[in-house]
């Protein structure tokens, strides 16, 4: 079953008009099931994946393959697995003004590095992130949503148990196949464990000190090691909002494991029953809406804001002049704090909502005027509403 993404549209509204488009995101989120369809249409379309041997070999000397098919659409898979063909891209595009690729990557930090300096001015990114709601209605329930997260062969298998078996083999897979494709040498063990301490912590200010002593290891390896899971979509780390003013402000990121689905596998969670009495329940529910709503508000600037006195938003969304702050509750009776309403006024909201678990939007009382909203209605709610 194939599930329509909402990104489809917008990169088919720019695709003839840039020379490279980008499908970057994590391993099984989509990205070639994406661009096959984009492609379907569309004549003369050579298709390489880079993880089968004969189509790299075909890539040995890139240039006279490319004016070969000069006059083709040239799809590249898996893009990271040959960093060096960057520059011959370039090349090649600066001087066949008309060319077209679509390149596809899991986002390893050297696909990142290299793209950036090699292409600059040429390539549109498009991040690819697991399944949203608006993605799914009809076919999945919230529940079975949350609980499995939104990889697609993760959310579509047939009971829970077997949405299970291939998240931990994806786990398994990632820790033992994917990071050494990607560059990194690093013990399996090592990071399976440092991904189940950051699943404990999600949702949590990342504190690198203690991980260091936890692990056993400096606090810039720790760094490193994050930064991997990272770059490549395993990890959320949410930016504090700095704004001029006189208050102690928290200054590390808070940290979320992507999907819900990989964070209940690191913690053994294999039912909502189980999610439901687990203390990571809050923050589950947390991951569901960041992911949504920095999935649908795409070219906004995200954040999350707390002082050392405890005022504290989830969330803050700004785009120019406009600033929202957004607060999650996993409750059908949200109870807001103090803290909310002076974060409000510190960080001089344009507009406030509170997503929790309730069946219609409606006002709270304040000097400030904030909405509770279900979290699928103010997905649909228009940006500018």
């Amino acid at each position: 079953m194939y599930l329509q993404r909402k990104l489809q549209d917008s990169i088919a509204e720019h695709f003839n008009d840039i020379p490279i488009t980008a499908i970057i995101g994590a391993r099984q989120v989509g990205k070639s099931t994406l661009a096959k369809l984009l492609l379907k249409n569309k004549k003369d379309v050579i298709y390489l994946d880079l993880e089968i041997r004969t189509d790299k070999q075909l890539l040995e000397e890139p240039l006279q393959f490319f004016n070969i098919n000069r006059s083709k659409i040239i799809c590249i898979d898996e893009v990271q697995l040959l960093p060096e063909v960057f520059l011959e891209i370039r090349h090649f595009v600066d001087n066949n003004p008309k060319v077209k690729f679509l390149i596809l990557g899991s986002s390893s930090p050297e696909l990142l590095r290299q793209s950036s300096e090699t292409l600059a001015g040429r390539i549109f990114y498009y991040e690819l992130s697991p399944l949203i709601l608006l993605e799914i209605e009809g076919v999945a329930d919230l529940e079975t949503y949350w609980l499995r997260g939104g990889f697609p062969k993760s959310l579509l298998a047939r009971n829970n148990r077997l949405a299970f078996v291939w998240l931990e083999n994806y786990i398994k897979t990632f820790l033992e196949r994917d990071l050494v494709l990607f560059g990194f040498n690093i013990p399996s063990n090592i990071m399976n464990r440092l991904w189940e301490m950051l699943a404990h912590i999600n949702g949590q200010v990342l504190n690198y000190s203690q991980l260091a002593n936890s692990m056993g290891v400096s606090q810039p390896t720790i760094k490193h090691y994050v930064s991997i899971l990272h770059n490549t979509f395993m990890l959320r780390l949410l930016p504090p909002y700095f704004i001029n003013i006189k208050k102690r402000l928290i200054k590390s990121p808070k940290v979320y494991i992507r999907d819900t689905g990989i964070l209940h596998a690191l913690l053994n969670i294999s039912s909502f029953r189980e999610l439901y009495s687990h203390p990571t329940y809050g923050s589950s529910w947390e991951i569901i809406v960041i992911e949504n709503i920095i999935s649908v508000y795409a070219s906004w600037k995200y954040y999350f804001y707390r002082t050392s006195n405890g005022a504290e938003i989830d969330l803050v969304l700004t785009k120019g002049s406009e600033v929202i702050a957004i607060e999650i509750k996993s409750s059908t009776t949200p109870k807001i704090t103090k803290g909310f309403w002076q974060a409000l006024d510190d960080i001089k909201a344009t507009k406030a909502y509170v997503i929790a678990q309730v069946k219609m939007p409606y006002p709270l009382k304040g000097k400030i005027k904030v909405m509770v909203y279900p979290l699928m209605d103010f997905l649909n709610k228009p940006a500018n509403e």
